[in-house]
């Protein structure tokens, strides 16, 4: 039987057989009639319409005297064979009755007897064809023209004042069978109307509870549409396939335009970044890849796919502190056996192209049934033609099983979602179900669990844990590479023989391209048979997650001594814990800042803020060309010092607060005693303007529009009129455009550069080499900043993005947009306070991909932005000349 049958009819009835009277429902699907009694104690009947003889009204013409009483018209059917389904309401190998015999069917509305008979007779037709392609296009074209008479019953709005904006036909989708009706939607709801009634008259969904959707591929065309109200629910609320890829198109455009007033919209990317953060579990991260990559519960050939994380199922005790516990996690599992993947590259070297290296998927609707068959046995019994697999190859013991993945000639398959959830339901035959005897004489029933676990609910558990453990957390990237990302295909697949059928990958086939109809039917039921690669989400590395352990860095730290271990001791309490938790309080409540005073002390927009250690002194820069000194305890300006007619660009203090430094427009650099109120050293050392400077252990790092980003090595001397001082100039970053600006990581291992043509460059300062170079803005990127644990860059750009990348791989995982460029910014990993150019500041969520909060400030755009070390004080610098000083209230 096909993996779908298309149910087209419903009705209540009775079955005349034998002279016995039964009641129940008749399901007409595309190749077959069913009984369904309402007597459980009765067994289901099911009549293949190509085993039909004859196909009838039963009660004209001379009809049978053991039927001559019936009130009404009834349907003959005469047949060869039928299969009896759930005999005494026990799931078993279904049982089959071959020999000429008549059923009549009465229907309790009389007057549908002619068309039911009318359908039958066409379906019956199109099975008897001797093309499956055929057989495909005739069944498509009855049900097409039974749609197309019918339409969707507006009565069944929920409301007089709904207003319809769509409606279509579709068809809902659940494993095994799809149900053909009518699709409708409103400003308030999302309706499906079966054709058949069935399992409910219509299925409702009201846009408000909606909180995710996916567009699916359904037997690889772009026709699916999953719906989901829930935000980490394994199943969804309802799965429609469309007739027509702009119908899907535009349902789908008229929810989401909803839901971007009410939801936010996840992408790989964002979900990457929660889970870098530990916002998301291991569990909850696959599980949202998953769904963005077409896996669905309600495709049994797109499963959700997990991995098996553990490989020891015969030690009494599971340690998940042993690295040795866990699979590695950077090989698919056709490559964990050594001596097998050793026979199958042979058999790849030798074989002809298309080459593959593994005969079977690590996911197919055979292995998801295998799995799931004691909760799901009619799903197996259907897909096997109504027979249970051999006992000895059931899903009998966890260690057998996994044994057989490393050893088996055949057998590479992954996990599914349900053996890191809740329900144990699957492991306990509860339904005591017959599932055969195994050759050493033992009946198959419950899943045999490791020693290690003591009851099913104890394996789920300890299953969880290893997925949640700090080794699963610091490798599932490589398996999310292999599964979702740039090991799925080309080179990199083959170097990590992780080479699949051709036919198993999305594009791997065009179906629109072969024009014999049987061939396209043929193709597409090996295709979803064999099982499908998920849709790849990442095509560069994925990173790593940021585990517990990553709590501080060294000093001495080099870019890649940055992303090892350096763990805290466990109780040592610091001045430095204090900090963290008075930042974790003060970014908790950063939506509640409001304006503490300003002032106006320059002539032209400000560009630069620098504070005292003590808080008093408040030094600025401006396109004026002026420093200025104010005092925050007097409130009064106290100096103004211009060293040249161009603007100043920066500014900041050197170490024990005796030295200003300021970038100008001029090509200079210049030093400022606070001591003796006079410049002390002008450093003369770029071709164009210095756009940008920072400081760390005496040295200095300068941007250019000259294309340059300089660093400096040297002391100013220390007292004014004395010679002056050498800078040494240790290395030159050379860029291909001019640099906007720069900042360093909170080791000063790593600079972030960005470019006035939209590019962010991120450089390793230990090697002075470019790491990684991104385009991500489409103009002049306005600032960039790395996260506190130097893991990710955020870059504000004139395009108005605000784009989050990860630093080891030099990945784009986020992108937002705002309706006006983000001038200046600061950030803590997870939220960002920016500088608008309308002059308000604004909270972001990243983690949520929305702004939290709008803070009315200057009447221009703010242009930079100062934030003490406890972030409870921030300064703003505006267009407007304004200097304003911020706080937190809570």
């Amino acid at each position: 039987m096909a993996f779908t049958r298309k149910r087209q009819r419903e009705q209540q009835l009775q079955l005349y057989s034998k002279e016995r009277k039964i009641r129940g429902s008749l399901k007409i699907c595309s190749k077959s009639v069913i009984f369904e009694p309402d007597a459980i104690s009765q067994p289901i009947l099911k009549i293949p319409l190509r085993d039909c003889l004859k196909i009838g009204k039963h009660g004209e013409n001379g009809a049978n005297k053991h039927f001559a009483k019936a009130k009404s018209l009834g349907i003959s059917l005469i047949f060869s064979q039928v299969y009896f389904i759930k005999e005494h309401n026990i799931v078993a190998p279904y049982k089959i009755e071959r020999g000429k015999m008549e059923y009549v069917f009465q229907l309790e509305v009389s007057g549908k007897v002619e068309d039911v008979v009318e359908t039958l007779l066409q379906l019956h037709r199109a099975s008897c064809l001797d093309k499956l392609g055929d057989q495909m296009a005739m069944i498509t074209a009855i049900l097409q023209s039974r749609l197309a008479r019918t339409s969707f019953d507006k009565n069944r709005f929920q409301s007089v004042s709904e207003k319809l904006h769509m409606e279509c036909k579709a068809e809902m989708v659940t494993p095994l069978v799809t149900n053909p009706g009518h699709v409708c939607i409103t400003d308030t709801n999302l309706y499906f109307q079966p054709l058949n009634g069935y399992p409910k008259p219509v299925v409702q969904i009201t846009l408000q509870d909606v909180r995710r959707i996916y567009k699916r591929r359904h037997g690889l065309m772009p026709l699916g549409l999953e719906v989901f109200c829930t935000e980490d629910d394994l199943c969804s609320d309802i799965y429609l396939k469309f007739y027509e890829p702009q119908d899907r198109d535009d349902l789908y455009f008229y929810i989401a335009t909803y839901l971007e007033h009410h939801v936010a919209e996840h992408t790989a990317e964002s979900y990457m970044l929660q889970w870098q953060r530990g916002h998301l579990s291991n569990y909850q991260y696959l599980l949202h890849l998953n769904n963005l990559a077409d896996r669905s519960c309600n495709d049994l050939s797109q499963y959700p796919v997990f991995p098996w994380v553990i490989s020891d199922y015969s030690s009494p005790e599971l340690d998940l502190s042993n690295p040795a516990t866990f699979r590695d996690l950077s090989k698919p599992v056709g490559a964990l056996n050594p001596e097998r993947l050793e026979r199958l590259l042979t058999r790849y070297q030798e074989m002809p192209e298309p080459k593959f290296m593994y005969g079977s998927h690590y996911s197919s609707p055979g292995y998801v049934l295998f799995y799931l068959v004691r909760i799901a046995p009619e799903y197996m019994l259907c897909l096997q033609n109504g027979r249970f697999d051999n006992a000895d190859r059931m899903f009998n013991s966890i260690a057998e099983t996994w044994k057989n993945c490393l050893d088996g000639a055949t057998d590479f398959k992954e996990l599914i979602p349900e053996f890191y959830d809740e329900d144990a339901s699957f492991l306990i035959n509860s339904l005591k179900l017959d599932l055969g005897k195994r050759q050493g004489g033992q009946m198959v029933d419950d899943v045999e669990l490791p020693a290690w676990a003591s009851s099913p609910q104890d394996f789920l558990q300890k299953n969880k844990d290893a997925l949640e453990s700090s080794y699963v957390s610091e490798h599932l990237h490589e398996w999310i590479d292999l599964i979702f990302g740039y090991k799925q295909k080309g080179s990199e697949a083959i170097g990590a023989h992780n080479v699949f059928h051709p036919l198993t990958y999305e594009g791997g086939v065009d179906l629109n391209s072969i024009e014999d109809p049987d061939d396209k039917v043929a193709m597409l039921t090996q295709i979803l048979e064999f099982g499908q690669t998920p849709k790849q989400l990442f095509v560069t590395p994925h990173p790593r997650r940021i585990t517990p352990k990553f709590k501080s860095l060294s000093q001495a730290s080099s870019y890649n001594a940055s992303m090892t271990d350096s763990p805290v001791s466990p109780g040592e309490e610091s001045f430095e814990d204090l900090t963290e938790e008075s930042k974790t309080l003060a970014w908790n409540n950063i939506t509640k800042l409001q304006l503490h005073e300003q002032y106006k002390i320059h002539k032209e927009a400000v560009t630069g803020i620098a504070v005292s250690c003590n808080g008093s002194s408040v030094f600025t820069t401006s396109q004026d060309s002026t420093l200025k000194m104010f005092s925050k305890e007097s409130k009064m300006l106290q100096r103004s010092i211009s060293f040249s007619n161009m603007a100043l660009s920066s500014c900041l203090l050197l170490p024990g607060d005796t030295t200003v430094i300021s970038s100008s427009w001029d090509n200079n650099v210049y030093f400022y005693s606070i001591a003796f109120g006079r410049r002390q050293d002008t450093l003369m050392g770029h071709d164009d303007a210095v756009s940008k400077i920072c400081w760390h252990n005496d040295r200095l790092y300068s941007a250019s529009w000259d294309s340059t980003v300089k660093v400096w090595s040297g002391v100013p001397a220390e007292m004014p009129g004395t010679k002056r001082h050498q800078f040494d100039l240790l290395a030159e970053l050379e860029h291909d455009v001019s640099v906007n600006t720069i900042n360093l990581n909170a080791v000063s291992t790593l600079l972030v550069s960005g470019t006035k043509e939209g590019l962010v460059n991120i450089w390793d300062l230990t090697t002075a080499t470019l790491l990684h170079q991104i385009s991500c803005h489409s103009g002049t990127v306005c600032d960039a900043a790395f996260s506190p644990d130097s893991r990710h860059v955020l870059s504000t750009g004139v395009d108005g993005c605000l784009n989050v990348i990860d630093v080891q791989t030099g990945m784009l995982i986020s992108s937002m947009a705002s309706e006006e460029p983000q001038r200046c910014f600061v950030w803590d990993g997870n939220s960002v306070l920016s500088g608008s150019r309308t002059g308000e500041l604004l909270v972001w969520d990243l983690l949520g991909a929305k702004v939290s909060e709008r803070i009315q400030g200057h009447t221009g755009a703010v242009t930079c932005i100062w934030m003490n070390e406890q972030c409870s004080s921030i300064i703003t610098g505006g267009e407007d000349r304004q200097v304003m000083f911020w706080k937190l209230q809570y």
